[in-house]
């Protein structure tokens, strides 16, 4: 078996396109994988439900006392991963990672939060007061659609100011 080797490639989606895959990247799932930096360091990871901003913010729900929220406090370095557990192997695979560092949420960014979150889980009571919202703010985005992008293809984005995406690179398995 031959070992895979990742070429960067010159292909450059349309910012139009990065913009459209990202959020129905985001839509497809409510259930995020949030990974955290662990004393030691060590790797942790949590899933939750999630909301998401104009800005590609990710919010969630956590009770401050749980491992990843006190990881979070002491090292915001922080990943999210976002895709569809029903995709079948073989089939074109989809799904998005955003890196940057997460925080916990008060006041006007709470209710923030909270707004996105409630209107994303139409479900959601307000009353849960042993929990906060914690916010990654993206800095780069790894999107994954063959689909839409190609066969064993990745593109980097830079998030700037206002959610701005900016192509960085597309890397493909060959």
């Amino acid at each position: 078996m031959c070992p895979m080797a990742v070429r960067r490639t010159t292909k450059r989606p349309s910012q139009s396109r990065l913009v459209a895959v990202t959020r129905r990247l985001l839509n497809q799932s409510t259930l995020c994988a949030i990974a955290t930096v662990a004393p030691g360091p060590r790797a942790y990871v949590n899933t939750a439900y999630f909301a998401w901003s104009a800005a590609f913010d990710i919010v969630w729900l956590s009770a401050p006392e749980a491992h990843h929220s006190r990881n979070i406090h002491a090292n915001p370095s922080c990943a999210v991963a976002v895709y569809r557990s029903t995709q079948t192997w073989g089939r074109s695979d989809q799904g998005i990672q955003l890196f940057g560092t997460a925080r916990e949420l008060r006041g006007r960014d709470a209710r923030m939060a909270e707004e996105l979150y409630a209107a994303r889980f139409k479900a959601y009571a307000a009353d849960l007061e042993v929990y906060r919202f914690y916010r990654l703010r993206p800095r780069r985005i790894k999107l994954f659609d063959e689909h839409a992008l190609g066969a064993a293809t990745w593109v980097t984005l830079a998030v700037g100011a206002g959610g701005r995406l900016r192509w960085v690179m597309t890397e493909t398995y060959v």
